[in-house]
């Protein structure tokens, strides 16, 4: 399946309170798949329902269904100033692009375009995203997606206040 017929198959809603369950099974079945493949990156129990809470409270948190089973989320942030500092508002900012293990092909391709189009519906040009420099895949797959890399943050903190690498990365809509 290409990603325009994932694209064409799949429906999206944004996540709400009992949404909340669903989110984190599906970011701890992405940590589970990231581990199992050597991809030191997230981490089963990572991110909780606190994280999801507060993410649908502040900014937005999208599920996307593939008939009536959830196929993926993803968060849209209006500003990222952790990773990006203070930006002006031209920019939404992708996070936690998950997908569900069996969810078809270019289901998280698929996403990704949703969640630019939610962006530039908002009236901005430009989508960001970060990834781990650990991660070469993810960086492969995102400027195959028409990112570019703008910037590297060497010592983004983690919640637990641990450091790590990211690669900054940018996309103009339109």
């Amino acid at each position: 399946m290409t990603t325009t017929d994932a694209a064409a198959r799949l429906t999206h809603r944004p996540a709400d309170e009992e949404d909340i369950t669903t989110l984190v099974a599906l970011y701890d079945g992405a940590a589970r798949w990231m581990l199992e493949r050597g991809i030191d990156q997230w981490k089963p129990g990572g991110k909780g329902e606190e994280h999801f809470r507060q993410r649908i409270a502040s900014d937005e948190v999208w599920l996307a269904y593939d008939g009536a089973a959830v196929a993926g989320a993803y968060e849209i942030w209006w500003a990222d100033e952790a990773a990006w500092g203070v930006q002006p508002p031209v920019a939404g900012y992708v996070h936690r692009l998950m997908t569900r293990r069996g969810a078809p092909a270019g289901t998280g391709r698929a996403l990704l375009a949703r969640a630019e189009q939610r962006i530039a519906e908002a009236g901005l040009d430009r989508c960001r995203l970060d990834c781990v420099t650990s991660n070469p895949r993810l960086r492969d797959y995102y400027e195959a997606a028409g990112y570019a890399v703008v910037g590297e943050l060497p010592g983004k903190v983690a919640a637990d206040g641990s450091t790590y690498g990211v690669l900054l990365l940018e996309k103009r809509l339109g």
